[in-house]
């Protein structure tokens, strides 16, 4: 299935995968505005593309190029930033975002089953949107909260000792 068509020049509309919702249109001069208020700094490329997430819930693949030219970067040098940072997305994440720990403490406490329960109960896989783009599920390499594992971050607000049903409900589903 197609992800994105083209509405008129310069413009994208972007779907999910299951075309549960309308994700992002992305305007190509907006992106080059974008890069005209961060040219000044010292070292623009990561400021520029927190600011096209922010003004379109991802870094979609045809902000790339805009923002290649209007640094003199190769479209390689900065797909390879989107893509070397976890926090970059191509594609907007849900309304909310988990992130469950999967370093060795966590597992040790729990955290696999935790994974595998709110996979199952959202019918996702790591890193992708439930198909009423509800909810994305990411894995995060160590939250720094061993003591309290198994430990996720919901919305960007950590928690600890969690269990399937209580973060299905942080979520705002039922278990």
């Amino acid at each position: 299935m197609r992800q994105w068509e083209l509405v008129s020049t310069g413009v994208f509309r972007f779907y999910s995968a299951v075309e549960a919702f309308d994700l992002a249109m992305v305007d190509t001069e907006r992106v080059k505005a974008i890069c005209v208020a961060h040219a000044g700094l010292e070292g623009p490329l990561l400021p520029i593309l927190h600011a096209v997430q922010r003004a379109f819930g991802c870094v979609p693949r045809e902000a790339v190029p805009v923002i290649a030219h209007e640094l003199n970067l190769t479209r390689a040098e900065v797909y390879g930033v989107v893509t070397f940072y976890h926090d970059f997305r191509e594609v907007p994440a849900g309304r909310r975002v988990i992130k469950i720990c999967r370093a060795e403490a966590c597992q040790a406490m729990g955290g696999v089953a935790l994974g595998v329960a709110v996979l199952k109960h959202f019918g996702v896989n790591w890193k992708e949107t439930s198909a009423d783009g509800a909810v994305t599920i990411e894995p995060v390499y160590c939250l720094g909260l061993c003591s309290v594992a198994p430990a996720v971050l919901v919305d960007g607000e950590p928690h600890g000792r969690v269990e399937a049903a209580h973060l299905i409900a942080l979520a705002g589903h039922k278990p």
